[in-house]
């Protein structure tokens, strides 16, 4: 962990002064919001009563690399409210399309039409969705060089967009702002925030308030080894290849140089026979969510469900139904988006050359200096998903209160959407550092539960405690 530590302290030292002597407006000191307005967008069922844009932000005029953003402004007093940035994880997945469009965003494609999201964010912030990094959704470059993906590049063009967008906004400069996101963007966000921090040392441009991750990556040691006992309690797998997922796949031993040749093969055994008992019929990212029967099924169209009760209206084709609304010419035209270098839009991005080494980088410490710094810190757990379980995510914030020494303020207890229970809290240090699961929501937990999502949301927005009683 000592030499990680240094690591990562070189890395934001020099990402730092490369930042800081890259010009924030340079040739894009002309930009203007409104010509980023979206007038209506196809399938609108009605006119809406805020204001939407879309548009690109230039982060390297050398590399012409061009960041696509989706800025939805809060449906009710957006002069008042804060500014939450949302990034998908992957790496390479679309917070467009993922994030707004199926998640947390105003509207979901369902057809020819755009149907309303009772519960989208939107209603207590202003949402900017950030495609990234380039090579992501309709985010481009010119040039194969830039696409490829690491860390420190991700960082320094993502606080670069965030400056250049408030040449656009300048109301929102001074605004309250949140970092959100889930997945892949618990390297994202921490790296983004802890520039934010270094940054604001030298001269205050951001009003860092606080970050949400989602089922994050955080220590891909402790979150691989936690699936296998997922797995298990979730009556996925057998007796027999459980001991072997925990014994022959142990991430720490099976990624070290020494152990890498001699485990990798019968690990990859392992991990098939995983696939083979869990069976292709069940979405890894929500265990107990059904699948989308695809085409190669039907033939001819997708099998989704086309009208659904209260408490079954997760729409598991959602992916398919955002595909193809974002490939539509009139859709394109409307968001001010272009397709360079691909031909479709795509829900995660196949052109990005990812090192997926990054992905072993543990990003808690990060973390622990946000908290330090005063920025308040959620980690939630969709408590569905076997891919970052929430046993996982609750060891390592456990883990990281005990290093900061902060006492639990709030002991682990139910927490309630209405009547039913929400899921389990636990919070630290005066509310610094909360833990959060929402119960029967998966990976992506703002997509199967969203009532639940939106009242975690909106507490950790105002800085009080999930509803302890209905």
């Amino acid at each position: 962990m000592g030499n990680g530590m240094a690591v990562m302290l070189l890395f934001h030292v020099s990402l730092l002064l490369e930042v800081l002597s890259f010009p924030s407006s340079s040739s894009s000191s002309s930009f203007d919001g409104n010509e980023d307005r979206i007038g209506m967008l196809p399938g609108q069922a009605e006119n809406i009563e805020f204001e939407q844009f879309s548009g690109y932000v230039s982060v390297d005029e050398k590399k012409h690399k061009n960041l696509f953003y989706y800025f939805v402004e809060s449906q009710t007093h957006p002069s008042s409210k804060p500014l939450v940035l949302w990034l998908n994880g992957g790496p390479g997945c679309s917070s467009l399309g993922v994030g707004a469009f199926s998640e947390n965003g105003p509207f979901r494609p369902n057809g020819e039409f755009l149907i309303n999201n009772e519960y989208s964010w939107n209603k207590e912030a202003n949402m900017l969705y950030l495609e990234t990094p380039v090579g992501v959704g309709f985010s481009y470059a010119n040039g194969s060089s830039s696409y490829l993906q690491i860390n420190d590049d991700a960082a320094r063009d993502n606080v670069v967009f965030l400056q250049r967008w408030f040449n656009k906004f300048p109301q929102y400069k001074n605004r309250d702002l949140f970092l959100t996101g889930e997945s892949y963007a618990g390297h994202y966000v921490p790296q983004l925030a802890k520039l934010m921090i270094e940054m604001n040392s030298k001269k205050r441009i951001f009003n860092l308030k606080g970050i949400a991750l989602g089922n994050p990556v955080l220590e891909y040691a402790t979150d691989f080894n936690s699936r296998a006992e997922f797995f298990w309690s979730h009556g996925l797998i057998s007796d027999s290849t459980y001991k072997m997922f925990s014994n022959v796949c142990n991430y720490s031993r099976y990624v070290s140089e020494y152990y890498r040749d001699s485990l990798s093969m019968v690990c990859s055994e392992v991990m098939g026979q995983v696939s083979k008992e869990t069976s292709k019929f069940v979405d890894k990212y929500d265990v107990t969510l059904d699948v989308c029967i695809s085409s190669v099924l039907s033939q001819s169209k997708v099998i989704c469900p086309q009208s659904q009760e209260k408490n079954e209206r997760v729409d598991v084709c959602v992916d398919d139904k955002v595909t193809n609304y974002l490939n539509r010419r009139d859709v394109q035209q409307a968001l001010h988006a272009k397709l360079v270098g691909v031909r479709k839009w795509d829900v995660c991005s196949n052109i990005l050359d990812y090192d997926m080494l990054n992905v072993e980088i543990p990003t808690l410490p990060l973390v622990g200096s946000l908290v330090k710094a005063g920025v308040r810190v959620l980690i939630y757990s969709g408590d569905q998903d076997s891919v970052i379980p929430l046993t996982g995510s609750r060891t390592l914030v456990q883990k990281l209160a005990k290093q900061l020494q902060l006492n639990t303020t709030i002991p682990y207890s139910v927490w309630f959407e209405g009547q039913q229970v929400g899921g389990w809290t636990q919070v630290y240090g005066n509310n610094m550092l909360s833990f959060a699961t929402v119960r029967g929501a998966a990976h992506e937990a703002p997509f199967s539960q969203p009532e639940r999502s939106f009242v975690l949301f909106n507490s950790f927005l105002q800085g009080r405690p999930l509803p302890q009683i209905f």
